[in-house]
């Protein structure tokens, strides 16, 4: 089996007179959780249109499960699982009538819908129509019927919008699971905790480019700034620069059992998006 599961190379699409997106590159290796970031209209949910076929690149190369995508089988999107704001769930069907139809439709028995409802806690509402529920409702039971057939690739378009902080925190520990079992996961999302917390890897992307690509600590710390915070027993905060004078101020308030924490002073995934583009998620 391929390490990479899918690449974008030099992508290029346009809608009218508009680019929507500049020369994407990028690689997803196999069991990979792959952060996509970036502002509305950045060109997050076009890039996931084209990695399922919904949309045609106009230059380019995109390969998936280790083929080019035009040779991609209706197998290879079987292998496939999607959650996105187009995700259809049936108002006049329950939660549980919609699991069960999407598992017949990926071919698949209705075992595993009872532990995947209690693991969403949506146990007491399986038999609640989708139409009569809330919003944070619908997004778990759409995320579960992405899982039913239990996707070797994952794509979600910000999963825990609209989740209240316990069921983002089911989210991001089933995530976790999947992940460990060998998903390989492709994430949008507005939350930078929820990024750096779940992601391996993020690219940023800003007017249809990626501007950044890295592990999430790694792009913080090339951002760093030059500045060390002391705070000491008896003297206050200190602040100093990341210099041989520095060194030798460390040195003497450890020798002198002056300092309590020592902080190097990184920014936080956004602030490294504002310094990249100026422009706010």
């Amino acid at each position: 089996m391929p390490s990479t599961i899918l690449s974008m190379e030099g992508v290029t699409l346009s809608f009218g007179t508009k680019r929507v997106l500049d020369g994407l590159t990028f690689s997803v290796s196999r069991g990979e959780c792959f952060g996509f970031l970036g502002p509305s209209g950045a060109g997050k949910t076009t890039t996931i249109k084209l990695l399922t076929r919904q949309l045609v690149r106009d230059a380019g190369r995109i390969m998936l499960f280790g083929r080019p995508i035009e040779n991609a089988s209706d197998a290879d999107y079987d292998r496939i699982g999607i959650l996105s704001d187009t995700s259809a769930l049936y108002d006049r069907m329950s939660i549980e009538e919609n699991l069960r139809f999407y598992a017949r439709l990926r071919g698949r028995g209705a075992g595993d819908i009872g532990r995947l409802l209690e693991r969403m806690n949506l146990a007491h509402d399986r038999k609640t129509l989708v139409k009569n529920c809330s919003k944070g409702m619908r997004q778990r039971a759409a995320l579960l019927a992405a899982l039913i057939h239990s996707p070797e690739l994952l794509f979600l378009d910000e999963p825990t919008s609209g989740l209240d902080p316990a069921a983002r925190t089911e989210v991001h520990r089933m995530l976790a699971e999947l992940r460990r079992a060998g998903t390989t996961i492709f994430l949008t999302t507005h939350d930078m905790t929820e990024a750096t917390g779940v992601c391996d890897r993020v690219a940023i992307l800003n007017d249809g480019a990626i501007v950044a690509c890295d592990r999430p600590k790694s792009l913080t710390l090339k951002f760093a700034r030059n500045r060390l915070v002391i705070e000491t027993r008896t003297r206050g905060v200190v602040e100093t620069t990341k210099d041989a004078a520095a060194a030798e101020l460390v040195g003497d308030l450890l020798t002198a059992g002056e300092c309590l924490s020592i902080h190097s002073d990184e920014p936080n995934l956004e602030e490294v998006f504002l310094e990249l583009t100026g422009r706010e998620f």
